[in-house]
């Protein structure tokens, strides 16, 4: 009887599926991402319509997660804000990835002064702390989730240049790389036929693990006023609205701070799974 042919999707699937909490995280992603789509069409009540006749209720039957100030349902609210807060981390981070990712490819491949260049920007990115430099940020720019966007995704660039340089290094000085350059391969060719494959897995661990990072900033400038304006439904936002109620009506910012709490672990555990389950130096 033969054997089934290893593949390394098969491989990285039967490895995966072993990392317990990673692949819980993927399963509660996986219906994010389905809330992103179909959210904003199953939520229980009107997410902008005001009723003052259920202001500032606690978690009811009717309003499982209570009410806010102007008697919206918080649970609602919550689901139309997944499109919103995971828009804003997956695409900050997509942009964050693709210009590092280019960086790093150019600064490992060429050295020299240009490696120089990228990498004095990298270290004075790498200088001040995410929120601050975001915050600097959209102090130029503008309040705005558009503009905390661009925040995001600017101070994620150092993190994928240097961790793509390091990967192009590596496999810069390969044999295959050498015997590629010996027949008179272009350097455009080399790069993106060679060795960028060789980096995509180091991205994709980085990529799962920032966005969780990303979310969270992002609710952090929507909390200082700087993000998602009211009456948005993003999570921030939302702790924003309900903290000079916390004495009287605690569940307008518990509910919206367990959705960014889990869905931040999420991101972490799953770039945790994809990194062991991507790593072909860990065994089991």
């Amino acid at each position: 009887m033969k054997r089934s042919k290893s593949t390394p999707f098969s491989e990285f699937w039967r490895k995966f599926k072993k990392q317990r909490l990673a692949f819980i995280s993927a399963i509660f992603i996986a219906i994010l991402l389905v809330l992103t789509v179909i959210g904003p069409y199953i939520t229980p009540y009107d997410i902008a319509e005001p009723d003052y006749n259920h202001v500032l209720e606690g978690p009811s039957v009717q309003h499982w997660a209570g009410t806010d100030p102007y008697g919206r349902d918080i649970f609602s609210r919550i689901i139309a804000g997944t499109r919103i807060s995971l828009f804003v981390g997956l695409f900050s981070v997509m942009i964050g990835a693709v210009v590092g990712t280019f960086l790093g490819l150019i600064s490992g491949f060429y050295g020299k002064w240009i490696d120089g260049i990228i990498m004095r920007f990298c270290d004075l990115l790498f200088a001040f702390p995410g929120i601050l430099l975001a915050i600097g940020i959209i102090a130029i720019l503008g309040p705005g989730l558009e503009n905390v966007i661009i925040a995001v995704a600017i101070f994620g660039v150092p993190t994928f240049a240097r961790i793509v340089r390091s990967s192009t290094l590596s496999i810069k000085s390969s044999l295959y790389v050498e015997a590629t350059r010996s027949i008179g391969a272009k350097p455009r060719r080399i790069i993106w036929k060679h060795i960028f494959p060789g980096t995509i897995t180091s991205i994709i661990v980085n990529f799962s693990m920032k966005i969780g990072s990303a979310i969270l900033t992002a609710a952090s400038l929507s909390f200082l006023g700087l993000g998602a304006q009211p009456p948005s439904p993003e999570w921030g936002a939302m702790l924003s609205g309900g903290r000079d109620y916390l004495n009287m009506a605690p569940h307008i910012t518990l509910f919206p701070g367990i959705a960014i709490f889990l869905t931040v672990l999420a991101f972490n555990l799953l770039g945790d799974g994809l990194r062991d389950a991507l790593d072909p130096k860990i065994k089991d």
